[in-house]
């Protein structure tokens, strides 16, 4: 291929960027100092990240910031409370601090730092940093788990049915709790950006416990709810249902062998496409516009790739993740919005959300 101006101007930006001489003289000069320290820091953090994550793990594991996040304590309080000795107790604090979990209180007395505060406020952030225990397990070989092309790792396990396996009841309680204890910021988002209130019945495809149906339920009362996953899971949202006196439908069965139930006027698939590669995932969408009369509405709620600003979550963490899970891939708005055309749905189209590293909405009409 003909080399392009911009194939050059990337060159020269480089070996600038990556000469030491550049780097000395960047490092000193006034103008250029703040620039040269960031990219630095960002180039220590590429390196130290799976450091930083551990570290967040041992404060949310310990309990640590739930502490702090009922008044300074000091050293000797906490080291009682996370099982440690006073050194190293200090040590972990003082981490936390470095990463604005914690924050200095007094002589050897800590307090709550602003990110600490913002992980206890979005609870399925916790969550997560404790599931990512698996994860990390698989990617202590990446180019290994590449190689194999996925799967067959401790995180492909906690998903059974990223295998086409039917989970058993303790199974899919595991990984129905995960995901609804991360499925708030999620719904918020959806919710936020699109008025469900418009609607008369709507049914969440692979809904889980019904973390979304009852933040709609919320929003719009009037709404006639139900939604559709796997037999174990749907028996355990109607248990959870009438335990808690909601009047919530849970279907059981598996979209690509059973005909989804009828009557909806708006179909949520939420965090669902994501999780299934290529073709499962054109299926799904067929079945859902087979479930839709004219006119009727579907929203596609999750994270996708290529979203600028977002790129550190669409294609680096869901890339790998989903990997390792061995079913599904991150896919920009545009291809979801070619597939759900391929599948029948007359029109699709992205709608904005607030933060679409959480996730992004696309709306289709059958």
């Amino acid at each position: 291929m003909t080399e392009t101006f911009r194939d050059r101007w990337r060159a020269w930006r480089n070996g600038l960027i990556g000469d030491p001489g550049f780097q000395r003289w960047a490092s000193r000069f006034p103008l250029t100092r703040p620039v040269a320290r960031r990219r630095a820091q960002a180039l220590f953090d590429l390196s130290a990240g799976f450091i930083y994550s551990q570290i967040a793990q041992a404060c949310v594991r310990s309990g640590l910031l739930e502490r702090l996040a009922k008044g300074p304590a000091s050293v000797g309080d906490l080291s009682a409370l996370v099982a440690l000795d006073k050194a190293a107790t200090r040590r972990l604090v003082r981490a936390a601090v470095a990463l604005k979990l914690a924050e200095p209180a007094g002589p050897d007395r800590y307090a709550l730092g602003v990110e600490g505060a913002a992980l206890l406020g979005a609870p399925g952030v916790a969550a997560m940093i404790e599931h990512h225990a698996l994860l990390y397990a698989d990617l202590a070989d990446p180019l290994a788990l590449l190689r194999r092309g996925g799967g067959g790792g401790a995180l492909a396990g906690y998903w059974p049915y990223a295998d086409g396996e039917t989970p058993d009841p303790e199974a899919a309680a595991a990984y129905s709790q995960l995901m609804s204890a991360s499925q708030a910021m999620v719904s918020a988002q959806v919710l936020d950006a699109y008025d469900v209130s418009r609607h008369r019945r709507l049914m969440d495809v692979g809904g889980g416990h019904g973390t979304f149906l009852r933040a709609v339920a919320a929003r719009a009362p009037r709404l006639s709810l139900s939604l559709f996953d796997l037999p174990p899971v749907a028996a355990r949202a109607r248990a959870a249902f009438a335990a808690d006196g909601l009047a919530l439908e849970a279907t059981g069965g598996s979209f690509f062998d059973d005909p989804l139930p009828r009557g909806a006027d708006v179909i949520s698939l939420i965090r669902i496409l994501h999780d299934h590669d290529d073709g499962p995932a054109l299926d799904i969408l067929r079945a859902v516009r087979k479930a839709l009369d004219p006119g009727a509405t579907l929203l596609i709620g999750e994270p996708f790739a290529a979203e600028p600003g977002a790129e550190r979550v669409g294609d680096a963490y869901f890339g790998m993740y989903l990997l390792a899970m061995g079913s599904g891939r991150p896919r920009p708005v545009r291809e979801v919005i070619g597939m759900c055309r391929k599948a029948g749905f007359s029109t699709a189209r992205r709608v904005s959300t607030a933060m679409p590293m959480i996730a992004g909405l696309i709306v289709a009409r059958a």
